[in-house]
This record gives C-alpha cells, structure tokens and sequence, in this order.
C-alpha cells in the first residue's frame, strides 16, 4: 500500500511517516478522525506481528481499580460472552504473546502472532474485551478478580477473597517488591505516581462495583486509547477492520486522563516503611535503605537514555565505583540500582540490601561523597566506554530474552507517545549515541550526576525495616474488621453476603454453553504445519568436537563453551555454582578485577557462566552436569573474546578473601529475591530432590540446598575463607580441560573460518586431565516440607516421576499439560481457590509436577492435585474443543526463537539425546491426541499423586495450621 500524507485510510488519516533505520522500519502515526484513536504502525519484514491497545489509566487511589480491571475486562464481552475469553485464547492461538500489563499510569493490552488469521482472531477478541466487556452485566466478575466477601453460610468467618488481592498479598509479603512499589510514592506523593495502580491489599476491599464501572467509562474509550501495530501485513486492511468493526461506532471525547507531574522538593523526603518477618528469623541485617531521585522527563531523549546507561556505569558492575563505595563501606552486603524511564518522570534508585536502619545517615553520606569526588576527579574513560559499548551492543542485537522485540519496541513508543510526543523518539537512537559518546572526552556524564543528583533536591531515602509478627498483627487486624463488620450486619445483610457467594460460585462451576464457545475464533489443524521446524547443528571434529549452527546474526558470533562436570567430587557440587557467580568478577593475573569487568563489556557482548544438568530423554535417572560459559560478540573481536577468555579460565586468582565474602554475600541475597519472585519454581524444583537424580543434584547445585550452603558459608566465611579458595581452584581445574568440552558456535557461514582461526588459543589454554565421572550415591525419600517464610501466601506443590511408575513420555501429554493449566488448575485453584495463578509439568526424563503461585490455600489446593486424575477418568470434550488445546499446544511448540536461542535449544537437544525425529514424533503425537488419550492419563496423575511428595513454601502460621501434613517443618530464612 503506497501512502500519502494528509490523506484518510477506512477513517484514519495519515499524520506522519518516519524512516527508523535503527529498527529496520518505517513508522507512521495516525488517527481516527471520528473516534480519536491514535495509531502507531511499525511497518517491517518481521513475521511475528504485534497489536496493542493501550490507555492512559492515572489512578486517584490504592484500590488498584486500573489492575483489576486488567483482568475483569478479559471475563467475557460484547461478542465473546464465555467466562473467560482469554484462557479459551491461549488453549487455542498460535500466539507467540498473550498478556495484558498493569503500568502506574497506563494498561496495555499486546498480542503476537506469526499466523495471519490468528492474529487477526487475537485483535478481535481484545478489541471486544476493552471496549464491550461484561463487568456491568455481571458484578460476578469483580467479586472474583478484585474482592469479595466470603460468607458460606451464617455461623461461618467472612474472609476478603479475590484473585487480585491474593496477587498483591503476595507482592507485598516481599520486601524488595514493597521497596520499588514505595519509591515512586515517595517521590511523587501528590501524583498518581504517589499511589499503588495495582492495589494495596489493605485498601483493595475499599473499592465498589460503581466506582470499578465509572474508571473503565472514563478510561476505556477509543479518544483516550493508543493502538500499536507491527510487523509485515497489510495495513489497509487492518485500518478497515478497525474502522468497522469497532471505531466507526465512537465519537471523540474529551477524556480528563492528563499524567501528572509532581512539583519538585524543597528538601529531600524521608520515608520509613516496616515489612513482616517470621519470629524466627533475626532482625538484624534485613534492612533495605535506598536514595532515589526524580530525573527529568521520559520525553527527553538523551537523559531517558544516558542515564540507563549512567546506572549500568555506577551500580552493575564489578567496577562500578557507587556499588563499591557502599560495599567496602559495608553499608549493606548486596547494592544494586534502578532507573525506571516507563513514567512521565523517571526515577533513579541507589540501593543497599541487607544493611541496618542505623546505617542510614553513612549510606547517605557515602554516596554524596562517592559522586562528589567522581564529579571532581572524573570517571575512568575506560568505564565510560564499557557501559555505552554493552548498552549499544544490546539495543543493535534487539534480543530480549525472547519476548517479541515488536513487544519491547511498543512499550519504548509508549514511553513518549503517552505524554503527548512522538512514539518513535526512543526507538531512534544513533543520534542520541553519537552525542552520549562524546564523553569519552568531557565531563558529560560529570555534568550529568551534578545536575541530576547532587544538585537535586526532588529526592528521597526509603528505609524498609524488618518487624517480627507484622504478618500476624495484620492477619489479626483483618480477622477483628471482619468480625465486628459481621456482628453489625442485619440478618438480611449476612444473607445477602451469603446468596452474593453462592452466585459467584454458581458462575465459577457453570460450564460455558456450546453455542458461546463456538464464538471464540480457532484455527483449524490444517492452519499447522505438521512439520516440526529443523534447528541449525552440523557437527564438526576439529579436536574439539564443535557444534556449529549456520544462522544469521548480524555480524554476532555467539560463543558457548559447554564443560562436563560429571568428575566433580558430591560434597564440592556447590562449589560449581560458586565457581559460575566468581569467575569474571574476581581478578586474575593480568586483570585487577575492575579492570577486567571494563575490558569485557568494551570488548564483548558479555561473558556470563552458568551451571546446570540436562536429563537424558526417557531416562528418570541420568543426567549431564554442566558448566557453561556464555558470550557473544561482534565477529571481528573473536581474538580479543579469546583473550579474555584465556585470561579468566587459566589465570583467574581465587585467593582475595575480600572480594569472595562480597560476592558471596551477594549471591545470597540474589536467592532470597529468587525465592520470594518464584516461590512456585522454589517449591516444585526441591521436591524433585526428594525422588530425582537431576533434581537432588540441582537443587545441591542451585536450589534450596544450595541457598542453606551459601548462608552458612557467608555466616562463617572469615573461618572457611582459605578453604573456599582452596575448593574453588580444585573444581575449576576439575572442570576446565580439553576431555571436558563441547563448544558451540552460532554465526553466519561465511564467517566460521574467522572464528576458528582466532578461538585457537582458547584450546591452549585448557588442561589436559582425562574425563573422569563421580558416582553419586544420593539418598532420596519423602521429606514432604513445609516450607515456612513471612510470606502472606503460599505455594504448593507435588510432584512425581512417572517413568519410575511405568509409563512413557509423549507428546499427548502436552496437551495434557495445556488442559490442566487451562482448564482444570486454572478453574479449581485460580477462579474457585482465589490463587494467582497455577501450573503442571511434564518432562521427557518422566518428572511432573502441579504447582501453584500467591495461593491464600493449602490443604485445598493439595486436595485439587490428588482429584485431578479422577477428573480426567471422566474427561470428555467434543472435537472443537480438542482442536483448541490441540493448537494451544503447538503456540509452545513454535515459539519464535532468536538466533543464540536457536543454538542453544538445539545444543540442549543434542545433549538430551533429543533427535530430530523424536521432536517430529512428538508433534505428530500432540496433533493426533485425541480425547481418549487424556482420559488414558488419568491414572498417570493419580499413580503419581498417590506417591504423596509434596512440598509448599509459605505464611508460618498457615503452615502450622497444616502441620499433620508435613513430615518436616522448616525456617528457610534465619
């Protein structure tokens, strides 16, 4: 379609057009002439489509109504009326993205999909849902999403019930989730940056269904919306669609949503913020202090990008000079920072984890004398040009860790177009760079921490202190508001609570009828492609047996070194994981530490060093330990990637104790983030210890077992100090020889010769032991733990291994798995049981599990697990509806892989012993289940269930609660 400015297409009339070289796009801007709606299309070769809706949604409170209703408009609309649209959805699209998010000031509503007519079905469903949804026709949908009372009958509790409210419990039993969520109200309290858009859990029930239909009146209309498409199509007929279908029928308003800025601070604002711990755990360090401060607008291209990169520079490396000021000042045993720019005014956040409140006025004082003397002084050049070069190496690689980049692209646009500029200005940043890299020679970055930081007095300090028995003071608190809420209702009032329950659980159990199923757009089997797609891998002896993946990548070879770490002696096991978080950041005998931390970010893409197993496919007891170390970099610095490598692998010194006490204390205080965020991954992952090979050596290797070693040694490190040194060497010399190595290589052909005549030296550089292998007796059994933590919710899980039961691996058990998430776990522990969300697995070496995630249950949700496999005995659905999760299975089939994902994947596959034609069997056998073969997995579920290994990580006094359950109570935090 050839396009001319000024003119109008199917009602939208062409304001601007913009060449985005950076993006390998051309974009244009539009709007609706009747309606008002502004659209941005990103017009490229990309397959994988983009579409979303967006809405200016500032919230006047904490209730967290814009969250809410996130989730409520997805319950069914206008042409969609099932329950839930956007389960049937994601049972069966090919989307490669299917989300909604909740901003402090906007919701965005983006879809993906590298299918045409899928696409355009997504499109449908979440025009409908924002614009038509059922929230006024059924009050039902607010009770279940947001809040509700619960009252089962007169002599029973109320409780506070709801999806969202469990969610924000969840969030709020953590203290790093409540430290970024108090930030921005502390620097903008007269804003609505200075409430929470995703709710208070304390002020949540405050809000009514009147209140809840009048923000999406407000909000939700075309003259407030912002629509985003991208990707190769045809934009013509998607500007009819739009027109017709949905804009032709709104007339433009004027809608009150302006974004706030706050007035600047006289003087900086000091907050102090309690969180719960349990009574077990010490007080002592557990505090978080951080210095934030309002940094200009999103709108200004070069400070929205430049301090991204000034961030990176102060606080994200081994050399950066703020994080280490703080750390040798002891201030805290973990700092890190933050710059979040997705706000009218961005804010930038210095802060030291697991420090004391006394600690506050030296934290201070540090970091101004800190930033004084590198305004005075200047930053090392050498810094500079390390966090620009890792920043433009990340924008021009357009790799994010696999979500669609036309996602990553909408939300930059949204950082500028919703407050009132263009929405391509952050996504054209050459120009920015040029002027960024000017100083290499200036005092740009000088000039920039005076002006934004010294001299800023819109500025906070947050402490976010420990309480012991806060959890239970509240808990308490709620229980006393309810009760004497209950004693001041009428009978007719209790009655109403009691018939509004049992509407609501009416709706929750009622099955959608055929005829409104049938209205949820589906692709037909045809619409696959029975052929499951071929990843890159040719293998090669070159002495070094070498898997190289021919793709391209845009100039960028992507290096992994894969070593086998089968010799490593049972007791050193942690010792490996210990090894993958030094390496890199610890000196060697070329590099002080800092140094080498500037070289590789100069020179390379970045070096990182994992470590982890891979099962073998149909075999529940071998698996293959592995150490990796990950880099990628432009193709005409191979050589200096192979120095460098050189340098860390051979001559890395493991013998500065200071340097090991921080970044083991580091470490530690990275699990307990990992441990509050996927609490349901926690739970499941140290189950598989009680029964699994690779999941006794992981959970040694990297899981709870792993966390206990890591706070012991950090506890006792001056006494272990020498012996860790002494252990480190040992397994790095174990590791790193010759026998050991798979090296995989991802990169143009044209360009593989270059790479191998310049990775020699690497080669050199390893030892030569011969390959040895550990036998490792581990003992197995069901502890069956609780888990317990301040937590406000739990997460439970139980798990198996069905292989040991008999049964075999096949692709029908993905849909299984699609079934059970969408259907079974989605409705009995997520719409009836008021829990976040809830998940199954079920892996080729034979471990499954159920999981669940911010569950207010327990026994409940144990008790869902044990009914599923009678569930499934009586399964029954008819052929469309098999289609659906028939076609839900193969969207996770096909992701879209990246080019490093690409080789990775198939490295992985290679190491499973995954052949081609087990992938394409497995395809064949997801496009051939039929009902029968989930029904024949019934006793799958109940055999395994049956075993009874569970674990839940959660609230102490739910745990107690439940104690007859658990073989072993345990303290996760001391």
């Amino acid at each position: 379609m050839k396009v001319e400015l000024g003119s109008v297409y199917n009602g939208f009339k062409l304001l601007e057009i913009r060449e985005i070289d950076e993006i390998n796009s051309e974009g244009m801007l539009f709007e609706h002439e009747k309606s008002g709606a502004k659209l941005f299309y990103l017009k490229n070769d990309d397959d994988n489509k983009v579409f979303s809706v967006s809405f200016r949604t500032p919230p006047k409170d904490s209730t967290g109504v814009p969250h809410i209703l996130e989730h409520s408009v997805l319950c069914g609309s206008r042409k969609f009326p099932v329950k839930e649209p956007f389960v049937e959805l994601v049972k069966g699209s090919l989307n490669t993205f299917l989300n909604a998010f909740t901003f402090p000031d906007k919701t965005m509503y983006p879809v993906a999909s590298t299918n045409e007519k899928d696409f355009c079905n997504l499109m449908d469903v979440y025009l409908d849902a924002v614009f038509y949804p059922n929230i006024y026709k059924y009050p039902e949908i607010m009770m279940q999403e947001g809040w509700h009372y619960e009252l089962d009958n007169k002599d029973a509790e109320i409780i506070y019930k709801g999806v969202v409210y469990n969610e924000m419990k969840g969030a709020f039993s953590s203290p790093e989730s409540i430290l970024f969520r108090k930030i921005s109200e502390s620097l903008f309290p007269d804003t609505q940056y200075g409430v929470e858009s995703g709710g208070d859990p304390d002020v949540i029930p405050e809000l009514t269904q009147q209140q809840f239909e009048a923000f999406h009146k407000k909000y939700y209309h075309p003259s407030n919306s912002y629509i985003y498409l991208y990707g190769d199509m045809d934009i013509e007929e998607k500007l009819r669609f739009l027109d017709e279908e949905y804009l032709k029928d709104f007339d433009r308003i004027e809608v009150d949503s302006e974004i706030l800025a706050q007035k600047p601070f006289d003087k900086q604002n000091e907050v102090l913020i309690k969180y719960p711990i349990s009574n077990t755990e010490k007080e002592e360090d557990k505090t978080f202090l951080s210095m934030n401060f309002a940094i200009g607008k999103a709108t200004d291209v070069e400070v929205y990008l430049a301090f991204d990169i000034l961030e990176h520079l102060l606080l994200e490396t081994p050399s950066s000079p703020l994080k280490k000021a703080l750390i040798d000042g002891k201030i805290g045993k973990d700092v890190f920072g933050s710059f979040e720019a997705s706000m009218l005014q961005p804010m930038f956040s210095i802060v030291a984890k697991n420090s004391n409140e006394s600690e506050k006025e030296r934290f201070k004082d540090l970091i101004i004398q800190t930033l004084t003397k590198l305004v005075k002084e200047g930053i090392d050049k050498k810094l500079i040009e390390a966090s620009i070069n890792i920043k433009e190496f990340q924008l021009r690689e357009a790799d994010y860790h696999g979500y669609p980049k036309g996602l990553i692209y909408s939300m930059k646009a949204m950082d500028s177009w919703l407050y009132n500029e263009k929405p391509w200005i952050h996504l054209e940043y050459e120009s920015v760079f040029r002027k960024i890299k000017t100083a290499l020679n200036s005092r740009y970055f000088e000039d920039m921490i005076e002006k934004y930081i010294l001299n800023n007095n819109h500025s906070s300090v947050l402490i976010v202190k420990p309480v012991k028995g806060l959890s239970e003071e509240k808990e308490a608190l709620i229980k006393k508001k309810l009760a004497d809420l209950k004693k001041s209702l009428t009978d007719e009032q209790i009655e109403k609570i009691i018939q509004d329950t049992v509407k609501l659980k009416e709706r929750q159990v009622t099955h959608d009828s055929p005829e409104d199923l049938k209205k949820i757009p589906l692709l037909s089997i045809n619409d696959v492609d029975p052929k499951a797609k071929k990843l890159p891998l040719v293998e090669k002896e070159e002495g070094i047996k070498t898997l190289f993946h021919p793709v391209f990548t845009n100039g960028i070879a992507y290096v992994n070194m894969y070593f086998t770490t089968e010799g490593v002696k049972e007791e050193l096991i942690p010792y490996i994981s210990i090894l993958s978080t030094v390496l890199g950041k610890v000196s060697t005998e070329k590099y002080y530490y800092e140094d080498l931390a500037k070289e590789i970010n100069i020179n390379t893409g970045g070096i990182r060093y994992i470590a982890q197993a891979y099962a073998e496919k149909g075999n529940s007891e071998k698996f293959y330990p592995k150490f990796i170390v990950k880099s990628k970099v432009i193709i005409d610095s191979v050589d200096k990637l192979s120095n460098l490598l050189c340098e860390i692998i051979g001559h890395t010194k493991f013998d500065d104790h200071k340097r090991l006490k921080e970044i083991i204390q580091e470490t530690k205080s990275r699990m307990e983030m990992i441990i509050f965020d996927k609490g349901h991954i926690v739970a499941a992952n140290h189950l598989f210890s009680y029964f699994s090979n690779i999941g006794k050596y992981e959970d040694i290797l990297s899981g709870l077992s792993f966390y206990k070693f890591i706070a012991e040694l950090e506890k006792n490190f001056d006494n272990k100090a020498e012996e860790i040194s002494s252990k480190l060497k040992e397994v790095s010399s174990l590791i790193f020889n010759k026998s050991n190595l798979l090296l995989s290589v991802t990169l143009e052909e044209k360009d593989y010769d270059k790479f191998k005549k310049n990775f020699n030296p690497v080669y050199n550089e390893l030892g030569d032991k011969p390959a040895a292998v550990e036998e490792y007796k581990f003992e197995f059994g069901p502890k069956n733990e609780g888990l317990m933590t301040s937590a406000k919710v739990q997460y439970v899980a139980k798990a198996y291994n069905f292989i040991k039961l008999g049964y075999s691996y096949s692709g029908s058990l993905q849909v299984l798995k699609a079934i059970i998430n969408y259907d079974y776990l989605w409705n009995q522990v997520r719409v009836q049981g008021g829990a976040y969300g809830s998940f199954s697995a079920f892996q080729r070496n034979g471990n499954m599990f159920f999981t669940s995630y911010r569950d207010p249950n327990l026994d409940r949700t144990l008790k869902v697990y044990d009914e599923a496999g009678s569930y499934f005995k009586s399964f029954k659905v008819d052929d469309r509806q098999m289609t659906k999760y028939i076609i839900g299975t193969v969207s996770d089939l096909d992701f879209p892989l990246t080019p490093s994902m690409k080789g990775e994947r198939a490295v992985e596959n290679y190491i499973k012993k995954v052949t081609y034609e087990d992938i394409q069997r497995e395809r064949e056998e997801v496009l051939n289940t039929k009902v029968e073969d989930i029904q024949k997995y019934s006793d799958l579920i109940s055999d395994s269930m049956k075993q009874n290994y569970l674990c839940v990580l959660g609230n102490e006094e739910k745990i107690k609660e439940n104690q007859g359950i658990f073989n072993e109570i345990v303290n996760i935090f001391e």
